[in-house]
């Protein structure tokens, strides 16, 4: 296949792809990536060059090569438990919380609404795998989202190379929900059923029924623009819980972009509706914080495997 260098007016162009389907601002700077992941696609739909691929993309009408492209120039960096802050914060202060509220549902769903190839969703699911003799009997769900089909594949299908299971796992956790086969590492059955993954475009009304408890929307709003960020927080409270909790990138905040979220108090990048905060401060939870990620889950005894019922 022949190349040629991406002229300012094709990546102004591709710009502009990305954030019309995903809402995604991508910096300019960052267009030295698009030949090198714009080449497969153009191999795949049989363009001989990326001139051939820009002129299709631009005669428009095939939108099956449109989200390939925009695949190819939004793939997300992610890792198991990446950024622990969030995940202790989750398994030590609000699970027992939300375990105590919800006891007479005894239902549990959660959101990882950017899920990108897995990590993240695995990640809550084994923390849920930890509190497994309080949740006996529970209906429990992950819902996994992601705009990318080749990102969603890849999670459904739940298989890690060495260099990504290192990332973040601690050993234990590693061995009682992976099985190695060579140089891979393949999820375990009894982790990867509470798991539903499924594509979805953030811009779009969610294509599920129901409230979740909890939303993971990290490393997704920072770039975007106020209003594409309004947008996509009116579709995520749409489905939050009164009383559910909204977590965000570590260096995104929703100062001036939400009027009806609050921060959680002691808490980082953590939000929750304002009504939902308010009868939460009337009745303040018994939970307390426990020990960091690391100590905590390499300390554990070990509990049985499907404890707990997925809705």
């Amino acid at each position: 296949m022949t190349t040629r260098k991406l002229t300012r007016e094709d990546v102004t162009f591709l710009i502009d792809l990305v954030r019309r389907h995903s809402g995604i601002v991508l910096p300019p700077e960052k267009s030295y990536l698009f030949e090198s992941r714009l080449l497969p696609v153009a191999g795949r739909f049989g363009c001989p060059d990326l001139a051939a691929l820009i002129r299709r993309l631009r005669a428009g009408g095939d939108r099956e090569l449109e989200m390939a492209a925009v695949d190819a120039m939004t793939i997300n960096e992610t890792s198991f438990f990446r950024d622990s802050r969030p995940f202790d914060y989750f398994a030590n202060t609000l699970l027992p919380q939300l375990i105590e509220r919800r006891a007479r549902s005894r239902r549990l769903r959660l959101w990882s609404a950017a899920a990108s190839t897995g990590q993240e969703a695995y990640s809550l699911a084994m923390l849920l795998e930890e509190a497994a003799d309080r949740l006996r009997g529970w209906q429990v769900e992950i819902l996994a989202s992601d705009i990318s089909a080749s990102a969603i594949a890849k999670a459904a299908e739940g298989i890690y190379s060495q260099f990504e299971v290192q990332r973040g796992i601690p050993t234990r956790l590693l061995i009682r929900h992976f099985t190695q086969n060579g140089k891979q590492w393949q999820v375990k059955p009894s982790l990867k059923k509470y798991v539903r993954f499924f594509e979805h475009n953030l811009l779009s009304p969610p294509r599920f029924s129901g409230t979740v408890d909890v939303v993971f929307l990290r490393n997704v709003l920072i770039y975007m623009d106020d209003a594409t960020r309004r947008r996509i927080l009116d579709h995520i409270l749409s489905r939050l819980a009164p009383d559910g909790y909204l977590f965000v990138g570590s260096t995104e905040s929703l100062t001036g972009l939400a009027d009806r979220l609050v921060p959680v108090p002691g808490a980082h990048a953590v939000y929750q509706p304002i009504a939902g905060a308010r009868d939460e401060r009337a009745q303040p939870s018994r939970a307390t914080p426990g020990a960091g990620l690391g100590a905590r889950l390499g300390t554990r005894p070990r509990m049985p495997s499907a404890a707990f019922g997925s809705s």
